[in-house]
């Protein structure tokens, strides 16, 4: 399986308001290392998995309405908790939509994406699955 991964980064204030996240349930900012890859089991023509600026690209449009805002203020999110790992979908999901739609070269080829949010030095998640 070959693989190309982009990376990007973005800063956003929300909060989970249940007892089970401690001192996370009032509001807080994070900053969040993005990182989005794309495999497929060939190369194209031109020897690539995708083109690296369309990905890029198109990680920048995943972001953008996350991009320092209030999570707990946007309608997409009501009554959701927007941990790390529900982020990772979201961004999953803009992603693939982005490899069905708009096209990263020659998509079709394409088999998963894995999507990687950093919050820290020592923590992260991530959602990875087929297209």
């Amino acid at each position: 399986m070959f693989a190309v991964e982009v990376r990007d980064h973005i800063m956003i204030a929300h909060s989970l308001p249940s007892p089970v996240f401690g001192p996370a349930q009032g509001v807080h900012g994070a900053t969040f290392v993005v990182d989005a890859a794309f495999f497929t089991e060939d190369l194209d023509a031109h020897g690539l998995v995708v083109d690296i600026g369309l990905a890029s690209a198109a990680l920048s449009r995943a972001l953008a309405p996350l991009r320092y805002g209030n999570l707990d203020t946007k309608p997409d999110f009501a009554g959701k908790f927007t941990t790390t790992e529900f982020l990772c979908h979201y961004i999953w999901e803009s992603l693939r939509h982005s490899a069905r739609s708009h096209g990263l070269g020659d998509a079709g080829r394409l088999r998963r994406i894995r999507v990687t949010l950093q919050e820290s030095h020592v923590a992260r998640g991530w959602y990875e699955a087929d297209i």
